[in-house]
C-alpha cells in the first residue's frame, strides 16, 4: 500500500493492486474514506467511521495535491 501523503493525522495512500478510475484512500486510525480524483471534481466515494471534520479536510488536501496524487498514480500503475 503505497502511501503518498500524511498530513494533519490522515494518510492517503493506493492499495498495490488498485484499479481506474483514479483514486485515493484516506484513514485515520481505524477509520477509512475513499475519494475519486479522475475527472474535474474530488468526490467522496464511500466513509466507514471519519468524521465529518475528516471528510472535509481530506477533501480540500486532494483538490490541493490533486496533481500530485494524479502524477503519483499515474507514475506508481504506470498510467
Amino acid at each position: 500500500m503505497p502511501t503518498v501523503l500524511i498530513l494533519f493525522g490522515l494518510r492517503f495512500f493506493f492499495y498495490s493492486e488498485d484499479h481506474e478510475p483514479m483514486h485515493v484512500h484516506v484513514q485515520r486510525d481505524n477509520s477509512t474514506a475513499k475519494f475519486d480524483f479522475s475527472g474535474n471534481e474530488v468526490f467522496l466515494v464511500y466513509n466507514h467511521g471519519l468524521s465529518a471534520q475528516d471528510i472535509k479536510n481530506a477533501k480540500k488536501i486532494i483538490e490541493e495535491h490533486k496533481e500530485e496524487f494524479s502524477n503519483k498514480w499515474k507514475a506508481y500503475f504506470g498510467k
